[in-house]
């Protein structure tokens, strides 16, 4: 029983998800500004390759 009641008092895990969930965050903030770039980008070389 004791060991259980370290494992609730211990807060190193939940030091580890916090930085977890702040790296996924900003994995996911990455990913929507690099798509709408890329269809900013996609549109750009389409318009240069037409008047190519």
């Amino acid at each position: 029983m004791k060991f259980f009641n370290n494992l609730l008092r211990d807060e190193a895990g939940a030091t580890a998800i916090e930085y977890g969930l702040i790296a996924a965050l900003i994995a996911v903030a990455a990913i929507s500004a690099m798509s709408g770039l890329g269809t900013s980008l996609s549109t750009t070389f389409e318009t240069v390759s037409s008047s190519l």
